[in-house]
């Protein structure tokens, strides 16, 4: 019994699955410090402490983009592993791929090993057969482009 890019492709949608839950459970940690910041800001907003009121907006922004940025890296490498799955949309699985090499050390092993197996020419003939809107061939004559 062999395994062919195709099995391969699937557990790799799996683990990618995997990874972008856990990357969404990490950056719900903050949060906390998102109610932290906004409850300085909504408590702060007097004429004794009006310093506070800034302080918590400031935090709460800078928390909410964090929170936003990490939410966005787990559905990029959720779309990786459905298009993994699919074998379609092949820069879509680089990138999530590359991406999860930022998170050591599950996510380096799992990001290497998918852009390995990227670049295989089997997995590659997959992402062509599947892909509904394929570009086609350049010509061999280049004089077609002046």
């Amino acid at each position: 019994m062999s395994i062919t890019g195709k099995d391969t492709l699937h557990l790799l949608s799996i683990f990618h699955y995997i990874m972008a839950g856990i990357i969404a459970l990490i950056f719900c940690l903050p949060l906390l410090h998102l109610a932290m910041g906004i409850t300085l800001t909504v408590g702060g907003v007097s004429q004794e402490e009006p310093v506070l009121g800034i302080l918590g907006a400031a935090i709460s922004v800078v928390v909410g983009l964090i929170i936003l940025l990490g939410w966005g890296i787990a559905f990029l490498v959720f779309l990786a592993g459905k298009n993994l799955d699919r074998q379609t949309k092949y820069q879509v699985c680089l990138y999530g791929a590359g991406v999860l090499c930022i998170f050591i050390p599950m996510g380096t092993v799992l990001g290497v090993f998918t852009l390995v197996t990227l670049q295989d020419d089997s997995v590659k003939e997959l992402f062509n057969r599947n892909s509904g809107a394929a570009s086609p061939a350049l010509p061999e004559d280049s004089s077609a482009f002046e």
